[in-house]
């Protein structure tokens, strides 16, 4: 089961800290570079980039880690 998101949704994820919450700012279909980290998404297999409400950091994620809040 995939999740599908869009921009703006309210989500959370796991992170060694705890549940994190944040925003999604856009679907990823394509590589890229987040703070030199490198995203291998793709139109196939779409990652999510996310706003944590609490700290303002930038992640990537695939859908399958993130839950709607």
């Amino acid at each position: 089961m995939t999740n599908e998101f869009k921009a703006g949704d309210k989500v959370q994820w796991e992170s060694s800290q705890g549940t994190v919450h944040g925003t999604v700012k856009k679907k990823l279909t394509a590589h890229t570079t987040i703070k030199s980290h490198e995203v291998a998404a793709s139109r196939e297999h779409p990652e999510y980039l996310v706003v944590s409400d609490k700290t303002g950091a930038e992640a990537a994620h695939k859908g399958s880690a993130l839950k709607k809040a």
